[in-house]
This record gives structure tokens, sequence and C-alpha cells, in this order.
């Protein structure tokens, strides 16, 4: 049954949000645990009775900028979040991307889901993803029970890592009720070094020598021609980019620096602050893709096998993360996605057009398994989001 037909629970405290769960559970009824309801159509799921939404749980709690930490419940929008913490010069490092236009979505994102989806922009090779930012949290479990992990300091190592395991679950062991987060200062300036006409092995290589030298890349991405052709570069062949960022002498001494490192690979033009800013915006909601009406595939693989997947899957792809994130427009089956995914020693997930997560085997099947009956032995928060129906 479609979401707007569904009847839709606002809670705005923890209490209501236990109170929901725990009536759920005791009446045999499922939830759909939603935020900004941006990422809704990502994953299939088996009937729910109700929306349980986070929307009206957005209070900011706590922000220290002096801590480097931000507590606010899980429906603060993450628009919100930039515009403070950007006042006082920092920033949500983990680069979080929108992807509204891509999945053709209305809302906002919020926090709490994109922690639950563990979702990061191109900054990721440099600062980490979702989950490596998330300090602490207050949540309730599918048991309808209120439990908590970690804190509201940066140095927090007592206890089982629980971040972790719900960054990345998308909602089907827990609702997020309050969230910590670390904040990092943001970069005076930055620029983006391009190197033009690159096969997709090339700029491995390219990408590869600059990660792995003294340069503090924080952006490492190739566009091939079809995608370079979009704004703001407009370029007429293939384009790899290395971002930056920092103080201006910094930026300005590593780039000539790795501009001397990669002038074996061709021509190497600079962005300037503005343009770069614009540039990677591009590369982390995907707008080369965005309209492409194919069944669209995110891959995470090993970077110096990233240019490997497209090779074996035809379509057209766009590479970030060095290589290591692969987004693909191809009407090749899912079982084939999955299959060249796992033999290069990665996953695959599908953003549109198909089923979104593959399915688990052995091991990895059983824990998956027993972590949800854990959290969540009713099956009653986002039943079957996160199982493959084939």
């Amino acid at each position: 049954m479609p979401d707007t037909m569904l009847r839709a629970l606002k809670p705005t405290s923890a209490e209501e949000v236990q109170a929901i769960v725990a009536e759920a559970g005791a009446g045999a009824r499922r939830l759909a645990v939603t935020g900004g309801g941006t990422k809704r159509s990502v994953g299939s799921m088996e009937p729910v009775d109700a929306v349980l939404s986070t929307a009206r749980l957005d209070r900011i709690v706590d922000y220290s900028p002096e801590e480097l930490t931000l507590t606010c419940e899980p429906g603060v929008r993450i628009e919100d979040l930039e515009r403070l913490t950007a006042a006082k010069g920092q920033m949500l490092a983990f680069e979080p991307p929108r992807w509204t236009r891509l999945l053709a979505s209305r809302g906002e994102p919020t926090l709490g889901g994109v922690l639950s989806a563990n979702l990061s922009g191109p900054r990721r090779i440099r600062a980490g993803a979702a989950r490596d930012h998330f300090l602490g949290f207050e949540a309730v479990s599918g048991r309808g029970e209120m439990f908590k992990a970690g804190g509201r300091v940066v140095k927090n190592v007592t206890g089982y890592d629980l971040m972790k395991l719900l960054a990345g679950s998308w909602g089907t062991l827990a609702v997020l009720t309050q969230v910590t987060v670390k904040v990092l200062p943001a970069p005076r300036t930055e620029t983006t070094l391009l190197l033009f006409g690159l096969p997709d092995v090339r700029a491995s290589e390219a990408m590869t020598v600059a990660l792995n030298g003294p340069f503090e890349v924080s952006g490492a991405a190739h566009l091939p021609s079809f995608a370079a052709r979009a704004r703001p570069l407009k370029a007429e062949m293939a384009v790899t980019a290395l971002r930056l960022e920092g103080f201006d002498a910094s930026v300005a001494a590593r780039a000539e620096a790795l501009s001397a490192v990669l002038k074996g690979f061709g021509r190497i033009e600079m962005l300037d602050a503005g343009h770069s800013r614009d540039f990677w915006t591009q590369v982390r909601e995907v707008e080369a893709i965005a309209s492409d009406p194919r069944p669209l595939w995110r891959l995470s693989l090993p970077p110096a096998q990233g240019w490997r997947g497209p090779h074996g899957l035809p379509g057209d792809a766009l590479y970030d993360w060095g290589g290591g994130l692969v987004w693909l427009a191809t009407e090749e089956p899912p079982a084939k996605v999955h299959a060249v995914a796992r033999e290069l020693g990665g996953h695959a997930l599908g953003l549109r057009g198909h089923e979104a997560f593959g399915p688990r085997y052995g091991a990895l099947a059983a824990l998956q398994a027993r972590v949800k009956a854990a959290f969540d032995p009713l099956g009653v928060l986002n039943p079957g989001r996160m199982e493959a129906t084939s």
C-alpha cells in the first residue's frame, strides 16, 4: 500500500516513539520508519500498517563548537545543520548527499535518515564515512525498549560500537530518537585539478598516485565524456578530478606539488574555489545520471578494481572515491550486477529500477538474521527492507 494511503504517526518525543513501537509489537502490526522520506524508494518492503515519521523530532539539543560535537533529534534537516555549522566555520565532514533529484523525491533529507543509510559524499576518502562521525545515540528498538550508546564526546571508547551497527541498517533495527555527531572545521579554500581525456584505467592510475602521495586529496573522481559534458565543466572529453582543501598557502603548495607528480598524465587545469564547489556538488548528487531512465546501481568496490566493474557490465558509469564508488546505469540483470561486484570484492546497491539489496549467503546471512532477531524479533520496523526477494 502506498505511504500516502497509510496512517502517518508523527511522535514529538522519545516516549511517544516507544509507545507507538510497543503498541505495534503487541498488536502484531508493522511500521515503515521514515525521516524526510527522500529514500523511501530504496529497498522494497513487506506490507505495513502505518508510517512512523521522525519529522517532528527536529530539535537541536546541544551544539558545542569548541568540543566539535552536535547533538540533535533525528528529524533535523541536513540543510539546517549545514547552515548552523557553517556559521561557526565548521561542517559535517562526511559531506552528506541529498539525492532528491536522483530519486525523484520531494522531502528534505534529515540527519537520522542519512545516518541510518550511512550516506557519505566525495570527502569520504579523506574524512571517513558517516558512521565514523556518529558518536552516540538514543533509540527505541523493535522490542519497544529505549536504549542508548556512545556519548557526546569525540573520545568515547567504552562499550559496544552500536553506532556502526545502526549506521547502514536502514531503519530495520531501531528508531533513532537522538543522535550525536562529530563536526570539523570547514576548509578556508579549495581547488580542483583536472586531467583530460584519460581512459578509465589510466584515470584509476592517476587517482591512485594522487591518493598515495602526501597531498591530502579530499576528492577523487573520474567522469567519462558523457558525464563531463554536464555543468559546470561542459568538457568535450573525459575528466579526472582531484580536490585539495585547507588554508590558502597549503592548498597552493600542494596543488603545485601534485601537478608536478601528475604531469605524465597530460594537460592539467585548475578550478577556482567557487567552480570547484559546484563541480563536487554535481559529483555528490550524481547529476550526470540523475535523469537517465535506465536502472541505476551503486557499486562499492576496492578502488584499484573500480574500473573493472563497468567494463564487465555494459552501460554508462562514473567514478567517485578514487574509483571505490561506481555509479552505473545499465540494463544488465541484477544477478549479473551482484555477481560482478562480488567477484571484485565489493557489493552492489540498486538505487532505481531493481531490488536494492542483493541476497546474503552463508555466515553473513546468518549474522544478519541474528542481529535482526536481537533488536526486532517481531519484525515491526521496516519489515523486509534489507532482504532480497529473489
